[in-house]
């Protein structure tokens, strides 16, 4: 009897670490937009709040016929913003905030990013981080608001699209407020958003 439960204490030694270490494996998105095409690794195991509000304007086509509609920075350093543009009959609900402290994720080159006005405010609209801007991460030691915003994703192919969307004409006039002069005097259609198997 004592044998039997010393093996089986064993056993779930043994099969305990492997089952812990198990977490979802990324998911494979691709981004086909006027300008070329994007592949995105979504991280469903570290972000898994962010990352499955993502997928499902994914799988319910809302990301279809959208649009990058903003850039900020040059060449190799800043962003790029995209998504439903608060169109009603793409957004779905606002999301509860998944902060960087809690995810372990940062905003590195090629991080997707989501966009927000307070915490908690999230919906159909992320961005794409050129360079390391970990002033976009979340500051606890800060004053304010201080959670930063919410990584999901990492580019895994088309940065060269990334930095293309980046570099286009910005309009003198669209945008109101800090968006002025950021806009895309032509926005890069998201043609599609879809799955994809890993090659």
């Amino acid at each position: 009897m004592i044998r039997s439960i010393a093996l089986l204490i064993l056993a779930f030694l043994f099969v305990a670490p492997a089952v812990a270490q198990q977490a979802p494996a990324d998911v494979r998105v691709a981004l086909d937009t006027s300008a070329g095409k994007i592949v995105i690794a979504v991280h469903e195991g570290k972000a898994p709040v962010t990352a499955a509000n993502f997928l499902r304007y994914v799988d319910q086509k809302r990301l279809d016929g959208a649009s990058f509609y903003r850039g900020v920075g040059t060449a190799d350093y800043g962003f790029v913003q995209g998504g439903a543009q608060n169109d009603p009959k793409r957004v779905l609900p606002p999301i509860r905030h998944e902060p960087t402290t809690q995810t372990g994720l940062t905003h590195d080159d090629g991080a997707l990013s989501m966009a927000r006005y307070e915490p908690g405010s999230a919906t159909g609209d992320f961005f794409i981080v050129l360079g390391q801007m970990s002033a976009m991460d979340a500051q606890p030691e800060a004053p304010g608001d201080n959670q930063g915003f919410a990584v999901f994703a990492h580019v895994v192919e088309g940065m060269d699209v990334v930095k293309a969307i980046l570099a286009s004409a910005k309009s003198p006039t669209k945008g109101e407020g800090v968006m002025k002069g950021q806009m895309l005097e032509a926005p890069v259609t998201i043609l599609t958003a879809r799955r994809v198997q890993p090659e």
